[in-house]
């Protein structure tokens, strides 16, 4: 049996305490068995251990070697260039690293400083890291809970668990044996390490330290949580493999070519000089076949993304993230805060023989009834709205003060008008608070509380002014409009009064029955108005929005129907429940369940998992302790601005807002950063092609090579960074959120990518080797200067054509880019400086090259790039 299924002397007795406390001998023994009440720091990996491993991952080996090879051929700039951006990404993975274990660190400064305890029948004040098991601790409102235990008496204790529960509502605590099984949030006779005491006085007996907290479990949690691989970064890692293993096979071939024909020919010319010449050749290819700039591309593309999102509300801590949260197909949700306002709030009355479903706008029309509904609500309530215009107070009683602002000039004027001359607090055995004032003509007990206690207290009913008996007719239309809000999931309350003797300065509990019945009021946390619309766009998105929260599983039903996250054949479980269901059991209701309520992390962790087993990409959003280990296990966690800083250091973004709408909108962004990386890749692969064609085409058939390894280099230089980065602050395509989410084992050249690439890689050779042919037909010096041309203005040109999947250059709009209009510019500047009289014999550029020349490889250059529209405007349309 677990601690609060067992009566307080069995808990007292299981821990070897009394209740008078241990003694110093058995704290001591406790302490050496144990060890302080402080979670543990794990073993961390050194830093220089993680800085080596950056430089496993296979593209980055592939950019090493070209670095390698570039400093042999005397090309130290660029090597050095290669280098300090793979030293920059090291960098920054270990900082995000070392960030994502520092959620330990913030839930070990959540504990609590102190602890009020009876040791050697004593009270004293010790540090909470000093607490042991059997521990007798004192709690009064405004401490922190040092450890997990059983509470032993309870004063009108309330306890705020949301850190571990995601509910803002205190709980009242009891010391009462719960005979059944239930879920951590319904042990109301528990208390937990670091949740904080809002209320009254309590006295409990510790039965778990450290890592047998609660907290601590979590602390495990955390510590074992996978964190994945993003698509992208699993799909890059794939395809540098395939990559490197290509390029090498490529110029191993071209470079066994060119010996060959060395080797055997004529003989005449010096054998070393040329090997060595192709040698630097077969290099300058694989130079040049490889985008060097491609992981910085990808970083600057995220950092764009993670502007745009954070314009947004969605701050990113970890870059990746931005792509993940584009390939999302499933969301898990909270519900307070983040799909409703986390704010209670009275939606509806009853009244006895009213008709009237709102109270008239002008108060003087008001019947007695409905002035006293009020007035009640408002003086037998303790909270308050504060100079800084903080609400102060339990949130159902903030509710009330609003309801009355909403409807009077202002709840502190009918306080003012009728003060409180005496009061019995609410408390968890007589679910009622009752206060007394003075009235207009006479001094009343006025009393709220549960509906059910209410009724069996009553004896009368105030119907159109008039105080009658309560008859067994009126209590059942009292009980049945409780039950229709219970049904709704609306939280009940109901309202009363008593008249008393003149004079009386006092009340008892003895006063509190023979009431006269008022009505009652229907209040819950209202959906945010634009979460409708988001959960239906991110339904046709193709996203699976799921709720999981610790609220009841009524009203979490109640809020998921009205906002439609959830379907007539979708179902709902409570965390109880899912306890109980196998994995093949959990598997085949996967697909139908909408909602999870009064979940434990453990079963958070198991949700997110078994989405992630259908290779589903899965958000997890939270702001409590309790969501850490799940928000860490996802693939893309989400803390709320609002949340504990433990959630928002285990999570990747953070909403400011704590809106769903933030989620769907950061989406958006997401997918259109993919699509932009997608532009820029196949941008570089295309242009990258059309070069290795180009000269295989020259292999082929025993032509001069078509450039000369500085030229590559150079090409490299100006079509590989600029163009590519400018690509990645293009808008969204149209219809980027009416398409499915991509499948996670989709390649980066999925879809009509690699079409695209072959498509544009092939006119841009076409055009090169015509060019390269046109000039051989002078020399062989005009025929490498024609290629080198056309080359480079093809490449440069094409950054128009790549711009839109589906759309052509001249509808997006030339000039709608500003960076990719500055990118080509500056690429026709750069080439232009290979013209120039000081820079022709560097670059093979001979004297008789003139604007004729030019002019036939810009045409071909740009006959390619139209070539690249047509082809794409009638593949749209096709397809």
């Amino acid at each position: 049996m677990e601690f609060y299924q067992r009566s307080t002397a069995d808990v007292v007795k299981a821990v070897d305490s009394t209740e008078q406390g241990l003694s110093s001998e058995q704290v001591q023994s406790l302490l050496q068995r144990d060890g302080y009440n402080e979670l543990k720091d794990k073993e961390r990996v050194p830093t220089w251990k993680l800085f080596i491993e950056t430089f496993k991952d296979p593209m980055v080996v592939v950019l090493l070697a070209a670095a390698g090879v570039q400093i042999i051929i005397g090309e130290l700039v660029e090597s050095l260039i290669i280098f300090l951006v793979l030293l920059i990404n090291s960098i920054i993975s270990v900082v995000q690293t070392r960030k994502a274990e520092s959620s330990l660190e913030a839930l070990k400064d959540m504990s609590a400083p102190s602890a009020n305890v009876i040791r050697d029948r004593k009270k004293q004040t010790i540090e909470a890291r000093g607490i042991v098991q059997g521990d007798v601790v004192y709690l009064e409102a405004g401490d922190y809970v040092p450890a997990d235990g059983r509470v032993l008496k309870s004063g009108s204790l309330k306890v705020n668990e949301g850190m571990l529960t995601g509910e803002s509502e205190a709980v009242e605590k009891t010391s009462e044996v719960i005979e059944e099984e239930v879920a951590l949030g319904d042990q109301r006779n528990m208390v937990f390490s670091s949740s904080l005491v809002v209320y009254g006085r309590g006295e409990y007996v510790v039965t778990g330290t450290a890592e047998n907290t609660e907290v601590g479990k979590i602390a495990d949690m955390l510590s074992t949580a996978e964190q994945k691989e993003t698509p992208l970064q699993r799909k890059l890692n794939d395809f540098s493999k395939k990559l490197g293993l290509a390029i090498l096979l490529l110029c191993v071939l071209i470079f066994a070519v060119q010996a060959a024909r060395i080797w055997f020919g004529d003989g005449q010319a010096d054998t070393t000089s040329a090997l060595i010449n192709a040698l630097m050749f077969s290099v300058a290819i694989a130079v040049a076949a490889i985008p060097e700039a491609l992981q910085s591309i990808v970083t600057i593309v995220l950092s764009v993304g993670t502007n745009k999102m954070a314009n947004q509300h969605a701050i990113i801590r970890k870059l990746p993230a931005v792509e993940t949260l584009g390939s999302t197909s499933i969301i898990c949700t909270d519900k307070t805060g983040t799909l409703t306002q986390n704010k209670m709030t009275v939606t509806d009355h009853f009244l006895p023989l009213h008709n009237r479903e709102h109270l008239p706008e002008d108060e003087a029309d008001w019947d007695q009834a409905e002035h006293l509904l009020v007035q009640i609500g408002t003086l037998c309530n303790d909270s308050y709205i504060n100079q800084d215009n903080q609400e102060v107070g339990d949130p159902t009683e903030v509710a009330l003060i609003h309801f009355a602002n909403q409807h009077t000039d202002g709840y502190q004027s009918l306080r003012d008008r009728y003060p409180r001359i005496a009061e019995l607090p609410f408390d968890s055995d007589r679910k009622l608070m009752s206060t007394l004032h003075q009235m207009e003509d006479s001094p009343m007990m006025l009393v709220k509380g549960g509906p059910d206690v209410m009724f069996q207290r009553a004896s009368y009913v105030l119907v159109n002014g008039e105080e009658h008996p309560l008859t067994e007719n009126m209590l059942n239309r009292f009980e049945k409009a409780n039950e229709e809000f219970s049904n709704q999931a609306l939280r009940g309350l109901a309202y009363a009064y008593k008249r008393v003797t003149e004079g009386t300065t006092e009340l008892r509990h003895e006063d509190e029955h023979d009431f006269v019945l008022v009505g009652l009021t229907a209040m819950m946390d209202p959906p945010r108005e634009e979460v409708f619309g988001s959960i239906a766009q991110a339904k046709k998105a193709g996203i699976r929005p799921i709720m999981i929260t610790g609220d009841h599983k009524t009203t979490a039903q109640a809020i998921g129907r009205q906002i439609g996250l959830m379907d007539e054949e979708d179902i709902a479980v409570t965390g109880k429940e899912l306890d109980t269901m196998s994995a093949e059991e959990l598997e085949q209701k996967l697909d139908k369940i909408s909602i999870y309520a009064r979940v434990s992390p453990e079963n958070k962790i198991r949700i997110v998992r078994a989405w992630q087993n259908r290779n589903a990409v899965t958000a997890m959003t939270g702001d409590g302790v309790n969501d850490a280990p799940a928000l860490k296990q996802a693939d893309i966690g989400i803390a709320m601005g609002s949340g504990t800083e433990v959630a928002k250091d285990a999570s990747a973004m953070i909403l400011t807002d704590d809106n769903f709408v933030s989620i769907v909108n950061a989406v958006q962004v997401g997918r259109t950063v993919y699509d932009n990386i997608k532009k820029a890749i196949s941008y570089l692969f295309a242009g990258n092609l059309g070069a290795i064609l180009t000269i295989l085409y020259a292999v082929i058939f025993n032509l001069p090579n078509p450039f000369t390894a500085l030229q590559l280099l150079f090409i490299n230089l100006v079509n590989d960074s600029l163009p590519a980065i400018a690509l990645g602050v293009e808008k969204s395509e149209p219809n980027v959120m009416e398409r499915k989410p991509r499948p996670t084992d989709e390649g980066i050249f999925a879809g009509q990518t690699i079409q695209a690439v072959l498509t544009r890689g092939l006119l841009i050779a076409i055009a090169v080797t015509s060019s390269f042919y046109i000039g051989l037909s002078h020399s062989n010096e005009m025929g490498v200067a024609m290629a080198f041309t056309t080359l480079i203005l093809s490449r440069t040109l094409q950054t128009f054509a790549t711009r839109s999947n589906t759309q052509s250059a001249i509808s997006i709009g030339l000039f709608s880019n500003k960076y990719v209009v500055g990118a080509v510019a500056l690429g026709f500047v750069l080439y232009g400086i290979t013209v120039l009289p000081f820079a022709r014999d560097v670059f093979h550029i001979p004297a008789a090259f003139g604007l004729t020349d030019w002019g036939i490889a810009t045409g071909l250059a740009l006959g390619a790039v139209i070539m690249m529209e047509i082809v794409k405007v009638l593949r749209y349309r096709k397809g």
